[in-house]
């Protein structure tokens, strides 16, 4: 039987003209709106064979586990027959399927939110999830720009039901000041968050940071980061990816990819051009790396408690469970 149609709801943040509008002001301003890596199928495909290459929730059994050991604990805590997960930044959706098999039974009502700036992405969730649950309604929205964000997701779920929101994988990419006050929003009371973060091993903070560097200064990663600057007509004939590590706000440290370039070039969006000369950085990436700690003392500034946490043996990636301070 072939699929049947599917019903996206796509916020303004991601209609054409916002797009476009946040297109301008990443060229503007030398820094790329990360929405951008995952907007094609192609970087779609491309961040999805980086993930499953590289990332140690993929390829780490024991950071695997402590995924599976955080959904138990949620799947305890949780009794009430109704559920409603959303997934925000969803990805392909494959942790969020494996919480949810855990809610399973004939007396529960599963409901499925995966939400994310790739249409593509939340698709790929949704086709997962479709086994697992009887209402699943994919969102698309740009949840930096998103600042109705909370009601969206209020009128998502069915009355009555418990709510579970996840953030895997998705804090690194985000500067806190964006985006923890949305989360500290769009959280009840009552409501469960599930968060994860990818951690500086070892107990010598900036040496961690350096350790992980070759996580991301890879081939895999150059290649998917380069599309999206292919499409704009920058090639390798320009200039050259350059990874670092920069200081930056909350005591936290990140690693940053910039292209440089090596030889003037032009981007040209519509009627407006972009000019770019020799030794300009544009900055196309960035991934903050935190410690147990440092997730804690940060998510606190903004109305958030950290009530459980499950780290892995490598220390380079954390599952928090976080509710909101009462």
């Amino acid at each position: 039987m072939p699929p049947k149609p599917a019903q996206v709801l796509v916020h303004p943040s991601q209609f054409p003209d916002a797009i476009q509008a946040a297109l301008v002001q990443s060229l503007r301003t030398r820094k790329l709106n990360h929405k951008f890596l995952y907007d094609s199928l192609r970087q779609t495909r491309k961040w999805l064979e980086l993930h499953e290459a590289c990332s140690p929730a993929r390829n780490d059994p024991d950071c695997l586990a402590i995924y599976d050991r955080a959904f138990e604990t949620v799947s305890g805590l949780v009794r009430d027959p109704a559920i409603h997960l959303v997934g925000l930044g969803c990805g392909g959706g494959q942790k969020d399927v494996r919480l949810l098999e855990l809610f399973q039974g004939p007396a529960r009502v599963l409901s499925y939110t995966p939400c994310d700036v790739s249409s593509a992405m939340v698709l790929v969730a949704r086709s997962a999830a479709l086994r697992l649950t009887g209402t699943c309604q994919p969102l698309v929205c740009d949840l930096a720009l998103t600042p109705d964000l909370q009601e969206m997701v209020n009128q998502l779920s069915p009355l009555g039901a418990t709510r579970i929101i996840t953030f895997f994988g998705m804090i690194p990419n985000f500067e806190p000041d964006i985006i923890l006050p949305r989360l500290a929003d769009c959280l009840r009371e009552t409501d469960l968050l599930l968060f994860s973060a990818n951690l500086a091993p070892g107990s010598d903070y900036a040496a961690g940071v350096r350790r992980i560097l070759p996580l991301y200064d890879n081939r895999l990663t150059r290649e998917w980061l380069m599309l999206f600057l292919s499409d704009l007509g920058i090639g390798p004939g320009h200039g050259s990816l350059q990874f670092s590590i920069d200081a930056s706000s909350f005591g936290l440290q990140r690693v940053v990819a910039n292209f440089q370039f090596s030889q003037p070039a032009q981007v040209r969006l519509g009627a407006e051009t972009f000019e770019f000369a020799t030794g300009e950085n544009f900055r196309v990436f960035f991934s903050y790396r935190y410690t147990p700690a440092l997730v804690q003392q940060t998510l606190a500034q903004f109305g958030l408690e950290v009530s459980d946490e499950w780290v892995a043996r490598s220390e380079e990636e954390g599952v928090f469970l976080v509710r909101k301070k009462t």
